[in-house]
C-alpha cells in the first residue's frame, strides 16, 4: 500500500507540473520592430524605427539613468557615405516613480516610432546598420534585453534637376523624359516634403521643447549664480565705466550695449558648440554610462570645487586679457565693444570657469547633441542682460550692493553644492563598472557630512582663508543656513532604508543598501557566515538580504550536490523590475528568508549582465526564432533559459534536483507570500521524498 501511494502521489506530481509547464512555458514577443525610410528632400531621408508594442506591456524610455532597467537605445555601426543630422526624435514617453529602483522611469506603450535624419554623402548607394536595444515588461514579468539589427539601403547622392527644358535648344522637354529624370535623381514633389515637416506628433514637438527649456533653465540658473561670484560682479562698475563715452548718444549707447551682450553669447555659445561637434551626438550619448569618463568628470568637478574653496585661482594669462583691455581701448567703435566683451569673459573666468565646466559636463552626459550649446545660451543670457543694461543705465548702478565679503561666501556655497553634484558622476560609474565602492548609505553619509559643513559655514562656525570675519548673522544667511540643516535632517532616514523621493534621482539604487529596517535585513544578517563552508567557486556572492548565491549554474549546481540541498533556480536581472518587487515584498518575509538561507542552494541567472564572454565561448542561437551570435554573460543565460525551459519573461523561479529534475511546478511574477512559501516547501518536500 505504501508502494501504490507513493507511485499514485508521484503520478499526480507529474501531471500536475506537466499541466503547469504546458500553460506557462512559452516564448513572449511583446514588441514587434519594423524599420523604414523616407526621402523628405535633397539627399535627406528620414529613418524610422517602429515598434508596435502588446496591450499590457511597455519598453523603457531612452534616457534611464545608471542603475536603472536596461533603456531603449538605436546604435549605428560605423560606416560611410551619410551623416546625421539632430538628434533622435520619438513622441514624449510617460513618466511613473518606481519605488524598486527609486527613481523615475520614462515608457513607451502602445506603438512608437523614432525617426532619425540621415543626409547622403556619397556618390554611391549607401547601407546604413545597426541594432535597437529594448527590454520589455508588463505587471507580471520582464523580459531580458533584447537587440534587432536593422539595415536601410539608400541610394547615392544626387544632383536635382533645376528645370526640364532642352538645355541646348530651351524648349520643354516630353514628358516621359521629364519623369525619367525624375525618377533617375529620386527629386520628390513639394507635397511630400510639406507634409513630412507639419504632421510631426505632437507629443514629439513637446518633448523636444521640454528638453530644450529644461537645459536652457539650468544655464540660466548658472549665470545667476556666477553674478554673484567676486569675479564678476566687480566687473560691473568697469563696464559703466567704459560705456560712460556714450552718456550723451542714447542710440550709440543701445547699439554698444546690445553687440558687447552678443560678444559674451558668443563667446560661451561658441564653447557649447565646441563640445558638441567634438564629440558629436554618439559620443555624448555613450558619455552617460561610461565609467572612466564619469570619474575623470567626477575628479573635474572636484577640482573646481577646490577653486571654489580657494586652494587656487583658475585665471587666464594675464597678458591675454591686458592685451584685449589695450586693443579695446585703442580701437574704439564696434571693434572696442566686441574687444571689451572678449575681455570681460577671460577675466571672469576665475570664476565662471568651474560654473562653466559643471554645466557642460551636465549637459554633454545628457546624450542630446545641441545639449552643451543650449545651456551655454542660458548661461551667457543671464550674464550678458544685465551688463548690457548697466552699459545703457550706467546711473543704475548706485542702487546695487556694494562688492564684499559676501561674494567669496556665495563662491564657497558653490564649491560645497559642485562637491556633492561631483559625487553623482563617481556614484554613476560605480554603478555601470559594478565596483561597488559607492553604496546608496556611503552616498547619503557624504552628502550629509558636505552639506552639514555648508550649514557650519553659513552660521559662521567654519572659515577659510579668503574669507572675512562674520560679525552678526544677516537674515537671508540664517534662513540658508535653516534650508540647510533641514535638508541634513531629511537625508539621514536614508542611511535606513527611507526612499528620499525628492532626490532618488541623485542617488545609488536602493538594492545597493547594506542596512535597510524596510525590508528586514537583520533577520538574514548570520547567512554569509554560516554558509562560507558550503560555497565555493568564483560566481558566488552575497545577493540581498544577505543571502548566498551563485550567478553560474554549473557552479551552483556542483555546490547544491555538495551541500545534500535542492537548487532554487533564479533568471532575474539586473534591470528587472518585477524581479526586485518580488525581492523587496516576498523575500523578506521571515519565513520565506529563513527557507531560502537554510534549506536551498540558490542559483541567480542575471539575463541582463553585459559582461563580454570570451571568443572562445561566443555562439550563435536561434532560441529566439532568429538567429544571432550570443556575445554577453546575460544574453548567454537569456538563451539557457529560452531553450532549457521554453520561457523568456523574468522574474522565473524554479526548484531542481541534482539531476536538474523539476520538483515544483515554475513559479513567477506572484507577491502572495503563501503561494510562494507554498512554492518552497512542495519543492523541498519533493526534493526529499
Amino acid at each position: 500500500m505504501k508502494i501504490i501511494s507513493k507511485f499514485s502521489s508521484l503520478v499526480l506530481l507529474l501531471f500536475f507540473l506537466a499541466a503547469a509547464n504546458s500553460v506557462s512555458a512559452q516564448i513572449l514577443e511583446p514588441v514587434k520592430w519594423n524599420f523604414s525610410h523616407e526621402k523628405i528632400g535633397e539627399n535627406q531621408y528620414d529613418l524610422r524605427f517602429s515598434a508596435t508594442i502588446d496591450a499590457g506591456w511597455s519598453i523603457y524610455g531612452t534616457d534611464i539613468e545608471a542603475g536603472g532597467p536596461i533603456p531603449t537605445s538605436i546604435d549605428f555601426a560605423e560606416g560611410s557615405g551619410y551623416r546625421k543630422i539632430g538628434a533622435l526624435r520619438f513622441p514624449a514617453p510617460k513618466e511613473k516613480f518606481d519605488p524598486n529602483f527609486n527613481m523615475d522611469l520614462t515608457m513607451f506603450s502602445g506603438s512608437v516610432t523614432f525617426r532619425q535624419t540621415v543626409e547622403v554623402t556619397s556618390s554611391q548607394p549607401v547601407r546604413i546598420t545597426g541594432e535597437v536595444g529594448f527590454m520589455s515588461c508588463n505587471d507580471d514579468s520582464c523580459l531580458p534585453p533584447d537587440y534587432m539589427e536593422f539595415s536601410f539601403e539608400l541610394p547615392g547622392k544626387t544632383v536635382a534637376v533645376p528645370a526640364v527644358v532642352d538645355p541646348v535648344t530651351t524648349e520643354e522637354m516630353p514628358e516621359e523624359i521629364t519623369e525619367e529624370i525624375i525618377e533617375e535623381t529620386h527629386v520628390e514633389p513639394l507635397e511630400t516634403v510639406i507634409q513630412e515637416d507639419i504632421t510631426a506628433p505632437a507629443e514629439e514637438l513637446a518633448r523636444e521643447k521640454g528638453w530644450f527649456w529644461g537645459t536652457f533653465i539650468t544655464g540660466l540658473l548658472g549665470g545667476l549664480l556666477a553674478l554673484l561670484t567676486p569675479c564678476v560682479f566687480p566687473m560691473i562698475p568697469l563696464t559703466v565705466s567704459f560705456f560712460l563715452r556714450n552718456a550723451g548718444n542714447r542710440p550709440r549707447a543701445i547699439r554698444d550695449a546690445l553687440f558687447y551682450g552678443l560678444t559674451i553669447i558668443f563667446a560661451y555659445v561658441f564653447i557649447g558648440l565646441a563640445i558638441s561637434m567634438i564629440f558629436g551626438a554618439n559620443a555624448l550619448n555613450a558619455l552617460a554610462t561610461n565609467p572612466w569618463f564619469n570619474v575623470f568628470f567626477f575628479a573635474l568637478l572636484v577640482f573646481f570645487a577646490a577653486s571654489f574653496f580657494g586652494a587656487f585661482e583658475l585665471t587666464m594669462p594675464s597678458s591675454w586679457s591686458n592685451a584685449l583691455d589695450s586693443k579695446a581701448d585703442e580701437k574704439g567703435g564696434l571693434i572696442g565693444v566686441i574687444l571689451m566683451g572678449l575681455t570681460f569673459v577671460l577675466v571672469s573666468f576665475s570664476c565662471t570657469g568651474p560654473i562653466v565646466g559643471t554645466l557642460l559636463v551636465e549637459a554633454a552626459t545628457s546624450g542630446d547633441v545641441l545639449s552643451p550649446a543650449i545651456g551655454m545660451l542660458g548661461f551667457s543670457l543671464a550674464l550678458a542682460v544685465p551688463f548690457s543694461l548697466f552699459a545703457v543705465f550706467p546711473t543704475a548702478l548706485k542702487s546695487l550692493p556694494k562688492s564684499g565679503g559676501w561674494m567669496n561666501a556665495v563662491k564657497v556655497v558653490l564649491g560645497f553644492v559642485v562637491l556633492a553634484f561631483a559625487l553623482k558622476f563617481l556614484s554613476t560609474a560605480d554603478a555601470v563598472a559594478q565596483w561597488g565602492l559607492l553604496d546608496r548609505e556611503v552616498f547619503i553619509v557624504l552628502w550629509i557630512a558636505i552639506f552639514f559643513m555648508l550649514g557650519l559655514y553659513l552660521i559662521g562656525k567654519i572659515k577659510f582663508a579668503h574669507d572675512s570675519d562674520l560679525q552678526y548673522l544677516s537674515v537671508p544667511r540664517l534662513l540658508l543656513a535653516i534650508g540647510v540643516f533641514a535638508f541634513v535632517f531629511y537625508l539621514i532616514p536614508g542611511l535606513w532604508g527611507a526612499p528620499l523621493r525628492a532626490v532618488s534621482s541623485f542617488l545609488p539604487s536602493s538594492t545597493t543598501q547594506d542596512f535597510d529596517l524596510s525590508r528586514n535585513t537583520g533577520t538574514a544578517s548570520v547567512s554569509a557566515t554560516s554558509a562560507n563552508t558550503l560555497y565555493v567557486g568564483e560566481s558566488v556572492k552575497e545577493a540581498v538580504h544577505g543571502l548566498m548565491t551563485f550567478t553560474d549554474y554549473d557552479e551552483g549546481m556542483a555546490a547544491a550536490e555538495k551541500a545534500g540541498k535542492p537548487v532554487f533556480l533564479d533568471f532575474t536581472g539586473l534591470g528587472c523590475v518585477n524581479c526586485k518587487k518580488m525581492e523587496a515584498s516576498v523575500w523578506p518575509d521571515p519565513a520565506v528568508l529563513e527557507m531560502l538561507r537554510d534549506d536551498f542552494v540558490i542559483i541567480s541567472l542575471y539575463v541582463d549582465d553585459r559582461t563580454a564572454l570570451p571568443e572562445s565561448e561566443q555562439f550563435v542561437s536561434s532560441a529566439l526564432g532568429r538567429e544571432r551570435t550570443i556575445k554577453t554573460v546575460g544574453q548567454k543565460w537569456s538563451v539557457f533559459q529560452a531553450e532549457r525551459y521554453g520561457v523568456n519573461t523574468q522574474p522565473y523561479y524554479l526548484i531542481l534536483d541534482h539531476q536538474e529534475n523539476q520538483l515544483a511546478p515554475a513559479y513567477g511574477f506572484d507577491p502572495s507570500i503563501p503561494k510562494f512559501l507554498e512554492f518552497l516547501q512542495t519543492g523541498k518536500n519533493n526534493y526529499y521524498q
